[in-house]
Parts: structure tokens; C-alpha cells; sequence
């Protein structure tokens, strides 16, 4: 699924690959998905889209937004797209298919599901993209110590890190996938509540979120996903479905797995108490 990481990686792609080119065909629901989901009816994107020119591609959060002329396209959730050169053959399967004229093309593709939204330039009241738009990035400026504090200063005190950081867009693409390592390097427990931590405690989560993130983005993604040339980041975690049972790098105890909150985290019960 695209976190923060992912999305600013496939943006600046998308910018570095994909702006100038304009699009000559367009074709969705080649393969039906029940959970694709579109802002409008799906015969409308071509009409809008072809004959268009991309312009820039930006992140907000965990959606990548590409400006077409006057429109604005957005994937988010599980939408992932992925670039084919004019040589290769594009698969058979995909939610939505974009060729540009000199034949090369992107593909999007469903996870589980995902969002490929299009609006009139300036028109996406999704509360989702507003709310990512509004709040400071962790990897900006204005994501500050203080700012942080304030933030989880509005939890109630019984609410768990793991429902602080990972729920009602409080920092906007930091979900599930993201959260287990920067707990790991935070040495807190996912389940800890609110009013068992301290200022010490918040200064270790702030600075886990911003290394720990920057990291991923620097290292181009997490090794989980994939960008847009359907390459794997380079960022393997410490904790994730595949590390689940062996041992822990740090101090060898056993990596353990619960379900939670609707999901599930992945922990060491040794540095994570």
C-alpha cells in the first residue's frame, strides 16, 4: 500500500519521466475490480484526459497527484502505477491504462483497493487530500518538536502509539507498514498507552519518525513495495511479515506478531516493552 515514502518516490518519477508527454489513449477497467474506485463515471477520463499534456507530479501524504493540464489525477491506497517503455509490453491485466504519444504507457493496478481519483484542476474536496495538503509533512520544516507535542497532546490518555500515529490522518501517510520500524527504533511498544509516556519518551518518537521515514525515502522506498518502474525500494524492515519469528537484530529475542486495532503489529518483546 502507498505510504509516504512511496508516494514522494513515484512522484518525482513521475516528474522525471512522465512530464511533457502528452497522452493519447486511455482505458479503464480493463480487468473490473470492485474495490478501484473512481471520483466519476469511468467512461468520463478519457474525454478528459486524451489529447492532454502532464504537467507536474507532486505527494501529499500517502497520495501522488499528477497535474494534466487542467485536471489533476490521484493514487492512493493500493493503486500502484507502474511505467512501460514503447518496446515493452504492457500487461494484460490493470484498473487503468494511460498511452502517451510516443508509445510508452503507465498501468495501474489494484491492491486489495485503491483510489484513482480525477477532478477539474483545484476541485478535489476529498477531505482525505485536504487534510494531507493542510498538516506538515514529518519531512518538512514545519513538522517541529513542538507541532508533534501539540498533536499528541489532543489523544485521550488511554489511547495506544499505535492508535496516535496510524489513525484519523494525524500525520497524513504514515500507516500501518511504516509505523512497526519507527517504533522499533523508538523502543516503544505499539499497545503503550498515552499516559504512561513522557517527554523523553515523545522526543524518541519524533526523531524515530523523521530518521526513520527519511531513510525510507532515501533509500527509495520500502523493500515491501514497489515504484514506478515496478522496482523494490531499497529500504528492507526490521519489521514485517517476513522477519516475523526470527531474531531480533538488536538483541536477539524472537520477533513476534498479534493482531490489533483492526490489523496487526509486529514487535520485539525484549527492546519494545
Amino acid at each position: 500500500m502507498i505510504e509516504l515514502p512511496e508516494s514522494m518516490v513515484v512522484s518525482k518519477q513521475i516528474r522525471q519521466c512522465l512530464v511533457g508527454k502528452k497522452i493519447e489513449k486511455v482505458i479503464l477497467n480493463a480487468s473490473p475490480h470492485k474495490f478501484a474506485f473512481f471520483s466519476m463515471d469511468a467512461d468520463r477520463y478519457p474525454m478528459l484526459l486524451e489529447g492532454k499534456t502532464v504537467r507536474n507530479s507532486g505527494s501529499f501524504g500517502g497520495q501522488i497527484e499528477v497535474e494534466i493540464d487542467d485536471m489533476q489525477l490521484y493514487f492512493s491506497d493500493g493503486a500502484s502505477p507502474r511505467y512501460f517503455a514503447p518496446n515493452e509490453t504492457l500487461p494484460l491485466k490493470h484498473q487503468m491504462m494511460i498511452r502517451f504519444d510516443d508509445q510508452s504507457a503507465i498501468t495501474v493496478t489494484i491492491a486489495m483497493y485503491g483510489m484513482m481519483y480525477l477532478y477539474p484542476k483545484g476541485e478535489n474536496k476529498n477531505p482525505y487530500t485536504i487534510i494531507a495538503k493542510e498538516k506538515p509533512s514529518p519531512l518538512n520544516d514545519a513538522f517541529t518538536f513542538d507541532y508533534f507535542n501539540e498533536l499528541i497532546a489532543s489523544c485521550p490518555p488511554t489511547m495506544s502509539i499505535k492508535g496516535m500515529l496510524a489513525t484519523e490522518q494525524r500525520i497524513p501517510g504514515l500507516g500501518n507498514g511504516c509505523l512497526q520500524d519507527i517504533l522499533f527504533h523508538a523502543k516503544l511498544h505499539p499497545k503503550r498507552k498515552h499516559e504512561t509516556l513522557n517527554e523523553t519518551h515523545f522526543r524518541q518518537l519524533y526523531d524515530a519518525i523523521k530518521e526513520t521515514l527519511q531513510n525510507m525515502v532515501d533509500r527509495g522506498g520500502r523493500a515491501t513495495e514497489k515504484d514506478l518502474f515496478g522496482k523494490e525500494g531499497g529500504y528492507v524492515p526490521t519489521l514485517y511479515a517476513k522477519t516475523v519469528g526470527t531474531s531480533c537484530p538488536a538483541c536477539s529475542a524472537t520477533i513476534l506478531k498479534e493482531p490489533y486495532l483492526g490489523g496487526s503489529i509486529t514487535f520485539c518483546p525484549r527492546c519494545q516493552k
